[in-house]
């Protein structure tokens, strides 16, 4: 058993070695070098373990990633500071001008998304003699629609796509988590038979309203509280301090009063960076503080990208499934191209949308470590490991097959 600091030693010890080995010789993004590299480790160490029944490398490894408590260390750790430092960056002048679309694919379109995947694999799932009950076809519908903000931001930052195309892109994932978790926990709600109790349509209402709205308060209050802080001081080590406070206390207490932790930090981050330089920071605080935020950015996506691709080393498949977590993918890309086209297509009068939105979108709404970690969190039930399979699949397509091909789509479908 590691202590909590061989651990994360072992951790940062890994990401570093396999960051140097993908600079050296493959040459991918990082996020998706490491990714590529974990789960290459993983099925190396599998195939080992499966020649040689006596050697115990796989199993120890297994047993580091078993004390490695993803859902937590998702939802509870490094969420929190990766969704600040991605609103950090963003002009909120250009993302109010898209604030329709954003909303819009962030509400409708993850509803429908949810609905599309549920009764599709509700349907194959019959049809292949292996049916899932319907409710827990909407609990995987709900955990996967959402696009992963880590991932997407990440993929941004390697493949250049119209400014207004950007902005839809960052805003969607910014703030479709909140409402893809408030339908994700109603679903799970119904699906296990217990919980909030919240399954009517007034209970939906007020779990939103509480989980979506008020965590945007909570993030508003605490950001302008933040920002009038750094405003009376200048010292960038306090101010730096200052926006961790901001990020921990706020999710914290969001946590502690039901309300939507990423939502709410996503609200600071942006009143943080766009009202902070100019108006609350030095250059030189601007400097550290941007700079400061942009190297935790880099290095936890690291590290959970690499999670991601270790993470096979835990997954407790079951064949009686067979095919069916593969038959994922191809659902949810139809998914996606139905909620992103008919926003889209309703907006198009009032909101202008560059040429090949509808591709980049849907080929760009990448899975990551927040739908593998909702998945984790599901009870102990026969579903569960389905439920898994088929989210783990989606999320390494997504950002191995969508991720290294969407820069080839961006140069021949953008204008």
């Amino acid at each position: 058993m590691l202590s909590p600091f061989e651990l994360i030693a072992v951790l940062l010890v890994l990401t570093a070695a396999f960051g140097w080995l993908n600079q050296r010789f493959l040459g991918l993004p990082d996020t998706v070098g490491l990714l590529v590299m974990g789960l290459a480790a993983s099925i190396v160490l599998l195939l080992v373990e499966l020649s040689f029944p006596e050697t115990a490398l796989y199993q120890d490894l297994a047993d580091i990633i078993r004390q490695v408590d993803f859902k937590r260390t998702v939802l509870e750790g490094m969420l929190a500071f990766l969704l600040f430092a991605g609103a950090l960056h963003v002009n909120l002048s250009a993302l109010r001008s898209r604030a329709w679309a954003v909303g819009v694919m962030a509400t409708f379109g993850v509803l429908l998304s949810t609905t599309i995947v549920a009764l599709g694999l509700w349907f194959v799932s019959d049809l292949v003699g292996v049916p899932v009950p319907l409710s827990w076809c909407f609990v995987f519908g709900a955990l996967i629609s959402p696009t992963d903000p880590v991932a997407v931001l990440s993929t941004l930052k390697a493949v250049k796509v119209p400014k207004s195309l950007e902005m839809d892109m960052t805003g969607e994932s910014l703030f479709n988590d909140g409402v893809g978790v408030v339908i994700f926990t109603i679903a799970l709600t119904v699906a296990a038979g217990s919980g909030h109790g919240a399954t009517g349509f007034s209970g939906v209402a007020e779990l939103f309203v509480l989980e979506a709205l008020g965590g945007a308060a909570l993030g508003l209050a605490a950001g302008f509280a933040a920002y009038k802080a750094m405003k009376q001081i200048d010292n960038y080590s306090v101010e730096v301090l200052i926006s961790l406070g901001l990020v921990t206390g706020t999710y914290a207490l969001a946590s502690r009063l039901e309300m939507s932790g990423p939502i709410a930090v996503v609200v600071a981050g942006l009143l943080i960076g766009n009202r902070g330089p100019g108006h609350a920071m030095s250059d030189l605080t601007e400097r550290y503080l941007f700079g400061f935020w942009t190297l935790a950015d880099e290095i936890l996506n690291s590290i959970l990208f690499l999670l991601i691709g270790l993470e096979v080393l835990v997954l407790r498949l079951d064949t009686s499934y067979g095919w069916l977590p593969l038959a994922a993918v191809p659902l949810v890309l139809g998914a996606r191209f139905l909620s992103v086209s008919l926003p889209v297509l309703a907006l198009d009068r009032w909101t202008p949308f560059v040429r090949g939105t509808v591709p980049i979108l849907t080929w760009g709404g990448l899975r990551g470590g927040i739908s593998v970690a909702l998945a984790l969190s599901i009870p102990e039930v026969e579903e569960k490991s389905m439920i898994l399979a088929a989210t783990y699949v989606v999320v390494v397509f997504t950002i191995i097959v969508q991720g290294l091909s969407l820069r080839r789509l961006v140069e021949r479908v953008a204008p």
